[in-house]
């Protein structure tokens, strides 16, 4: 049976996310695809509670953590799947990721200093595509959003399970968010990555839900299906 299918969202906090997910959750099912849906971090999960408490700041401040600590944490989340996956995959299913491993570099990485990030950003994809051999995503959704538009959007959500903060660790800090954001600029300059602009600059909004969907649907059909049919015999 053919290898399935790997897709992930990702994006800033506030880059709505979750709203993408469940809208094309909702389209691939209506075309009959057998999905496998999951959300990173998963804060029920052995290491996911660890995050959960690294978010709370109850290991510290972010200049206080070390980089390396909680990136191994939301790696160690993606191991504790890893079976699930990969069963999946070769079942021949669409997986779709709520978050993946360019959260942790994007997030951990803008945490490091700018003349030692690229050595971090190397770290990080060892361990989690060579050491823990996580399997690569065949398309990436990288819905784009400036850092001050989503940190208003955060301010918005409700309450969270994992955290009583109105706004976590990540989420508060808007430099964080800046950084993180251009993080996720460079990522997307990878094969495998579409980028999605959810904020119309010219108009200065908030571009709609229904609009930013009809975008990621497109990339999927472009970049997925159309091509597997083409190499159909």
């Amino acid at each position: 049976m053919p290898r399935g299918t790997f897709i992930a969202i990702e994006g800033i906090d506030g880059a709505g996310k979750r709203t993408q997910f469940q809208l094309l959750r909702a389209a691939l099912a209506q075309r009959g695809l057998s999905l496998f849906c999951i959300s990173f971090p998963r804060y029920d999960s052995f290491f996911g509670r660890l995050v959960a408490r690294y978010l709370n700041g109850e290991f510290g401040s972010l200049a206080e953590v070390d980089p390396h600590f909680s990136a191994l944490l939301y790696a160690g989340d993606r191991l504790e799947a890893k079976g699930e996956l990969e069963a999946a995959l070769a079942e021949g299913r669409v997986v779709l990721a709520d978050r993946y491993i360019g959260s942790n570099l994007a997030h951990q990485g803008a945490r490091v200093p700018a003349s030692h990030r690229e050595e971090f950003l190397s770290w990080l994809r060892q361990l989690e595509f060579a050491i823990y051999a996580l399997p690569s995503e065949d398309l990436v959704l990288y819905l784009r959003l400036p850092a001050e538009q989503a940190q208003q959007l955060i301010a918005r959500k409700q309450q969270r399970g994992y955290t009583q903060l109105r706004r976590d660790l990540h989420e508060a800090n808007l430099e964080h968010l800046r950084t993180a954001a251009e993080i996720y600029d460079a990522l997307a300059r990878e094969p495998n990555w579409v980028q999605v602009e959810c904020f119309d600059p010219v108009h200065q909004t908030l571009r709609s839900p229904e609009a930013i969907h009809q975008d990621v649907l497109a990339a999927v059909d472009a970049r997925l299906f159309h091509a597997a049919r083409a190499q159909k015999p």
